[in-house]
C-alpha cells in the first residue's frame, strides 16, 4: 500500500505540474499580448505628444496673429473714426455752401418780367436746393 500511495502522490504531483505548466503557457501568452499592447500604447502616446506640440505651436501662432490683427484693427478703427468726423464736418460745411449758392443763384437770376418773384417760387427753389443737397449727402458725395 505504501507503493500504491507513493504512485498516487507522484501522479497527483505530475497532474499539478502539468496544470502549472499549462497555466504558465497561458500567462506567457497574456504577457506577450500585454507587451504588444504596451508597444502600441507607447506609439499612441508618442503620437499624442507630437500632436500636442503641433497644437501648442499653432495656438502660439494664432495668438500672435490675433495680437497683430487687434493692433491693425484698432489703428484702422481710429483712422476711420477720424475720417468719419472729418466727413461729418465737411458735409455740414457743404450744406452751408449749397444754401449760400442757392441764395446767390436766386439773387443773381435776371428778372425777365416785371412781376416780383412770389414767395412760393423762392420757397420751391430753396426746397429743390435742399433736396439736392440731401441727395448728395445720402449718396456719400459732398457737393
Amino acid at each position: 500500500m505504501n507503493h500504491a500511495m507513493g504512485i498516487a502522490i507522484e501522479m497527483l504531483v505530475a497532474v499539478l505540474l502539468m496544470l502549472t505548466i499549462g497555466y504558465c503557457v497561458l500567462l506567457n501568452k497574456r504577457l506577450t499580448r500585454l507587451k504588444a499592447d504596451e508597444h502600441s500604447l507607447k506609439a499612441v502616446i508618442a503620437e499624442l505628444i507630437t500632436a500636442t506640440e503641433i497644437a501648442e505651436r499653432a495656438i502660439g501662432g494664432l495668438k500672435h496673429a490675433v495680437r497683430d490683427v487687434n493692433e491693425n484693427l484698432g489703428s484702422q478703427l481710429a483712422a476711420a473714426t477720424e475720417i468719419s468726423d472729418q466727413l461729418h464736418k465737411q458735409l455740414g460745411e457743404a450744406d452751408t455752401v449749397v444754401r449760400r449758392l442757392s441764395r446767390i443763384a436766386i439773387a443773381a437770376r435776371p428778372v425777365t418780367h416785371p412781376e416780383p418773384a412770389t414767395p412760393s417760387t423762392a420757397k420751391s427753389l430753396a426746397a429743390a436746393a435742399e433736396a439736392f443737397s440731401e441727395r448728395r449727402r445720402s449718396s456719400g458725395l459732398a457737393a
